[in-house]
């Protein structure tokens, strides 16, 4: 009981610094961290679903925006031997964070799996890997539509044929916006919306919403078609070329 509740401690006090390391680093800089809070556990198990339904087959992933690692936390474990994990995270303290997780995590002596950390934007990652899973922990509605466009063509420039891409988004944050953004903001807002409708209808495979998480979120996986993704460029009125 004693060790149960020792534990229980640890992984409650992990989550208050990571909230407030949250808060923090959002001040600081929303182009690195946009999400209001560190996400949860259930969150972080239907994000990384699609590395588990592959399991026990040796996989390349790809995670952006790891922020405190809560996703990478549930990540390791889904490795298989000889799997690759690359963990891309623009901002220094949290690269900091997960290089010390990484280097401190006992499941990967077991697995031999391959885990590297790159301070860096998605975008500028210098890679020929091909990744069988992307999960995606990027704040998209604090970019501007440019930058989603580049940061989306870039996922599916980075997917194996056949691969997935997983992300999230919180539940009701359009409206939220429509109530207190000004109306550039909102603009902004939309447009961005319109452009990850667009991918969705192209290539979604499903959608979730975790109401466990706070706040609750959507959960989209999207798959890249086993043609070239050049043919299915998404378009403002969901056709494809």
């Amino acid at each position: 009981m004693n060790d149960r509740i020792t534990s229980h401690d640890r992984a409650s006090t992990r989550r208050n610094a990571e909230g407030w390391m949250f808060l923090i680093e959002a001040a600081r800089d929303l182009r690195t961290t946009g999400a209001i809070a560190p996400s949860g556990t259930s969150l972080a198990r239907v994000l990384t679903d699609p590395v588990r339904a592959q399991a026990p087959h040796p996989l390349a992933v790809l995670e952006a925006g790891a922020g405190t690692g809560p996703v990478t936390r549930a990540l390791i474990p889904q490795l298989s031997r000889g799997s690759r994990l690359d963990i891309v995270e623009a901002n220094p303290r949290f690269a900091e964070r997960l290089r010390s997780l990484v280097t401190t995590h006992p499941r990967l002596t077991a697995t031999s799996a391959q885990v590297n950390v790159h301070q860096t934007y998605v975008e500028q990652l210098d890679t020929d890997q091909r990744y069988d899973v992307i999960v995606s922990g990027l704040p998209l509605t604090n970019f501007t539509p440019v930058q989603v466009e580049r940061i989306m063509a870039r996922y599916l420039e980075l997917l194996h044929p056949g691969g997935t891409l997983t992300y999230f988004a919180y539940v009701g944050t359009r409206k939220a916006r429509a109530l207190t953004a000004s109306r550039a903001e909102a603009r902004r807002h939309a447009a961005v919306d319109e452009i990850m409708a667009a991918y969705q209808r192209t290539y979604a495979t499903g959608r979730w919403t975790v109401w466990a998480n706070v706040p609750p979120a959507y959960v989209w996986h999207l798959r890249r078609p086993l043609v070239s993704a050049d043919q299915f460029e998404p378009q403002p009125d969901g056709a494809s070329r």
